[in-house]
């Protein structure tokens, strides 16, 4: 049996120092671009790809994250107006539906649809 990778459980940490790189590259191209008069930054078009790319995974992380805490928050008894407050939402259907949403999106991208 081979010996479990002492790097990998690093890997996470790397991947997130990687990215917040990319996106100090993208918004320092972009300050520098607001300041040159329009000269194109010293950036590569695949950065950028994979700086929209990031979004996207982030979007994602953060839905299943949020749903994982609202449905915490259920299991330990909180009612809807009470996860609105904490969400900053002004009534509990609006954090109902927003939990609906993000069930939907979820599913959506579970299954390939987005």
């Amino acid at each position: 049996m081979l010996a479990e990778d002492p790097t990998a459980a690093w890997a996470p940490a790397h991947r997130l120092e990687q990215d917040a790189a990319l996106l100090g590259r993208l918004l320092m191209a972009a300050a520098n671009h607001q300041q040159s008069a329009g000269q194109h930054p010293d950036v590569a078009a695949d950065d950028v790809g994979a700086g929209l790319r990031l979004f996207e995974d982030m979007r994602g992380a953060l839905d299943r994250l949020e749903t994982q805490v609202v449905i915490e928050a259920r299991r330990r008894g909180m009612d809807w107006r009470q996860i609105a407050q904490h969400q900053g939402l002004n009534s509990s259907q609006a954090a109902s539906q927003r939990y609906q949403r993000l069930m939907t999106r979820l599913e959506e991208i579970r299954q390939g649809v987005r």
